[in-house]
């Protein structure tokens, strides 16, 4: 028996097998983005430390820094927040921003919630509003 012998056309594309652990490749791609050297802001830290100079301007905020406190949860475990942020109350806030609710991963929460269990902190994590639909920013406390 024979069989007809077949040429692969230039078109024909082959898409590797997903692996079981692959995960959501997706929001991989979308943390990847923000993935810069320590101490370099991506484009929301910016937008966003902008959003604080316009408060600290208006006298809400009297002082913050990126990336200025680094908070021990466990052994080997830590959190650096984007932001500790000095409200003009005299209340020492941490805040970290997400170029939107869909990159927040789980662990991230824990994190944030661990630190806010165990330091006297008010903690926040901000997500821009697109400009299409007003601007700003979602502020929501841990």
């Amino acid at each position: 028996m024979t069989f007809p012998i077949r040429k692969a056309s230039a078109q024909t594309t082959v898409k590797p097998a997903k692996s079981a652990g692959s995960g959501n490749q997706a929001q991989k791609r979308l943390q990847a983005l923000g993935r810069l050297p320590v101490g370099q802001l991506n484009k929301t830290e910016e937008a966003y430390r902008q959003h604080l100079e316009a408060r600290k301007f208006a006298g809400e905020i009297v002082w913050y820094r990126f990336e200025g406190i680094k908070l021990r949860l466990a052994d080997n475990c830590f959190l650096t927040v984007d932001f500790a942020v000095l409200m003009s109350n005299g209340l020492l806030e941490m805040h970290d921003c997400k170029g939107c609710k869909a990159i927040f991963t789980d662990d991230a929460k824990v994190k944030m919630k661990v630190a806010a269990a165990s330091y006297p902190f008010v903690f926040k994590v901000a997500f821009p509003v697109p400009k299409s639909k007003g601007g700003g920013w979602i502020v929501e406390e841990i």
